[in-house]
């Protein structure tokens, strides 16, 4: 059976483009099309959609509000569907994953029917993913409220200056539903973190900037783009520029390309922590997140092969259990952990000696 698709969006072009892309795929079927959030949520009972597409910005009740009525009443994966030209867009549309919402799409506004095909399919196939996500019930939380993870954490003091860390670098991948982990993650470090740590997060094209701009709000180290050349400093969490693979050279250099897809992603997962096996040898610590596919389970292998510790994301705090599950297949993960304990674990890495 198709997908069914409740698609919530105001303007009647990207109505008709996003509809006229998912039903010719014979795999999604657009069940029903609100203009705004109050319609769609009057909708949703009669239609009962296996996925929601939303946009960001909507009369009456936008994007954001949208998402959390219907993950405190009526919990359905949401795909914001969203453009992702405008700096203050993509900022925003973080706070949708923030809500609840499952992954993000950029708003096709193509007119050339030629490039429909390429869309069609990296769409759907996210889709089609997010028709079998487990999403539970949230709450709108209280500005005041303390983050879970950091309620769950003991304090842990980091090693004084002149004290040196067994682990060097610390690689982390990620894909569908990375952005909520790496968050959790991120905002329990400390602001004196002694390591680098190098992050690979499957994204959309031109959403990068506004998920690093989104994580800092959370996080007390400094979030960059890596370059070519640079060499990797401690206390600093790097990213790979969009559409590009990361590694190490054999001076423990950044180096950047534009080779081919790995496991069908540029930037791959396992291309960088590959070259981190590599060159860090036992001094690496890997981390692989929720994600679909493959990508990051034969780099997490390789850091386990080469003496580096390594943890994978367990199941039932996994949006997606793919990457983890095929990490986990090649003995790859030295532990396997619910995300609001994988930065204690990282800690007590950090401070093994």
């Amino acid at each position: 059976m198709p997908t069914r698709v409740l698609l919530v969006e105001d303007s009647l072009i990207a109505q008709a483009i996003l509809k006229r892309i998912l039903n010719a795929s014979g795999n999604v079927e657009v069940v029903g099309v609100a203009k705004t959030g109050l319609e769609a949520l009057s909708m949703i009972p009669r239609l009962n959609p296996d996925v929601i597409c939303t946009d960001l910005h909507m009369p009456q009740m936008d994007g954001l509000q949208f998402t959390y009525e219907v993950m405190a009443k009526t919990p359905i994966p949401i795909l914001v569907i969203s453009a992702s030209v405008q700096e203050e867009d993509t900022k925003n549309v973080f706070a949708l994953l923030d809500a609840g919402a499952v992954d993000i799409f950029p708003k096709p506004l193509v007119q050339d029917v030629s490039e429909y095909e390429a869309i069609q399919a990296a769409l759907v196939r996210k889709i089609q993913v997010l028709s079998g996500v487990r999403v539970f019930t949230r709450y709108r939380k209280s500005p005041t409220a303390i983050p879970q993870v950091l309620a769950t954490l003991p304090p842990m003091p980091l090693r004084t200056p002149g004290q040196s860390s067994r682990v060097k670098l610390v690689a982390i991948g990620a894909s569908t539903g990375g952005p909520q982990a790496l968050k959790t993650i991120l905002a329990a470090l400390p602001g004196d973190w002694p390591t680098p740590v190098v992050i690979v997060q499957h994204i959309s094209f031109g959403f990068l900037q506004g998920l690093i701009d989104w994580l800092m709000l959370h996080c007390a180290l400094p979030i960059r783009i890596a370059k070519a050349g640079e060499l990797p400093q401690g206390g600093v969490i790097y990213f790979p520029p969009e559409q590009m693979h990361l590694q190490m050279d054999n001076r423990g250099r950044f180096a950047i390309s534009a080779g081919p897809k790995v496991d069908g992603h540029r930037p791959s997962v396992t291309v960088m922590m590959e070259s981190v096996a590599q060159y860090y040898r036992s001094a690496a610590l890997g981390v692989l997140l929720t994600g679909m596919g493959r990508d990051g389970a034969a780099g997490l292998a390789a850091i386990a092969q080469a003496g580096g510790h390594t943890i994978a994301q367990n199941e039932a705090t996994s949006v997606v259990f793919g990457m983890p599950k095929e990490a986990i297949a090649l003995n790859g993960a030295r532990q396997v952990l619910p995300i609001d304990q994988i930065a204690g674990a990282m800690q007590r890495q950090v401070l093994a000696g």
